[in-house]
């Protein structure tokens, strides 16, 4: 049996490091295959696995910590012996085949092109992410790698997007869309229109024209291909009215006794819809460009999205992920 090792950045994250050690032990209870290396403040991690004996998770200490609110660049550079970088580094030099983190999106963008490194045949990497969504999921990208695309940085995310869709995901001839102000051909901007046609002039790619962003709720098709800036406007701004709706719900639940009652014959009702539109059970954010398993997990995520994560990692690096990106495209 092919042995895995996966780096995970133990001191990223809101939930650091307890969450993310108890993310390991799930991964390994779970995958014989795979090894992880926890990088971080040695003694901290060993508290948190103090109850487990897994032979399996080895401690890297590292003596600094890349911040949510630090220059992601400037960091990645300076911060030599950081939790995340010292975990980036471990895939350069092969010593891991895939890393995760839940710290600075940045400084995990930043990583993964100077020191993993990036892809010769992508210009620029994008961060996918499976949405969930009321008739099947969607995977958008780029929700933040690239803040501003040329129209061939977006035919390359539509390449990749298809590989890592029919490889990953396993979406038989994935449908593949623009996200745009409409669906006619003559909307969008300058660059939405011109990859438009470099992306409608593959044969390969099974592309159907624009998606508006009402329609990203309801999963109208299995790829959503746009800039980083709109990607994670659009990402956030879906996490956010789900949270909002939530706390309406449980808030007007409390003001009568009637309501109160409701809910306990709703309960079963509103815990599958929850459920359905859980990021915990989708995995990390695969950075998409670069030349090893390179995931980003929540910046809240707690052991189980942490555990998915890591199995998204896993999942990767045993499809050759990269070389499938790079050898296709």
């Amino acid at each position: 049996m092919r042995k895995i090792t996966i780096a995970v950045d133990a001191m990223g994250g809101d939930n650091a490091p307890g969450e993310i050690c108890k993310g390991a032990i799930l991964a390994c209870e779970e995958f014989e295959d795979i090894e992880i290396a926890l990088t971080g403040d040695e003694n901290k991690i060993k508290s948190c696995l103090a109850k487990k004996n897994n032979s399996r998770i080895n401690i890297i200490n590292t003596t600094e910590i890349i911040s949510m609110d630090e220059h992601p660049a400037n960091a990645i550079r300076k911060k030599k012996n950081s939790s995340l970088r010292v975990a980036m580094e471990m895939v350069r030099s092969g010593e891991a085949q895939g890393c995760v983190s839940a710290g600075n999106t940045g400084a995990i963008v930043a990583g993964g092109v100077l020191i993993v490194g990036r892809l010769p045949e992508i210009d620029r990497p994008a961060l996918g992410v499976v949405i969930p969504s009321v008739l099947k999921p969607s995977f958008m990208l780029d929700v933040g790698a690239t803040v501003r695309c040329k129209p061939e940085n977006l035919l390359q995310f539509a390449s990749m997007g298809n590989i890592y869709a029919r490889k990953i995901l396993k979406i038989e001839n994935p449908e593949i869309k623009l996200l745009s102000n409409g669906t006619e051909e003559i909307k969008g901007d300058e660059a939405t229109m011109s990859a438009r046609e470099l992306i409608e002039a593959k044969s390969n790619l099974n592309f159907k024209g624009y998606i508006e962003g009402n329609d990203v709720v309801w999963g109208k098709s299995d790829i959503i291909i746009c800039d980083g800036f709109n990607g994670n406007i659009t990402l956030k701004l879906g996490e956010g009215i789900m949270q909002c709706l939530k706390n309406l719900l449980y808030d007007e639940v409390k003001k009568s006794f009637m309501t109160k009652a409701g809910m306990l014959l709703l309960a079963p009702v509103v815990k599958r819809l929850w459920a359905r539109f859980n990021y915990e059970k989708y995995g990390g954010t695969p950075l998409l460009g670069v030349k090893g398993a390179v995931i980003k997990a929540h910046g809240r995520s707690k052991a189980p999205a942490v555990k998915s994560a890591i199995s998204a990692a896993r999942k990767f690096i045993e499809e050759n992920g990269p070389d499938l990106i790079s050898n296709e495209i």
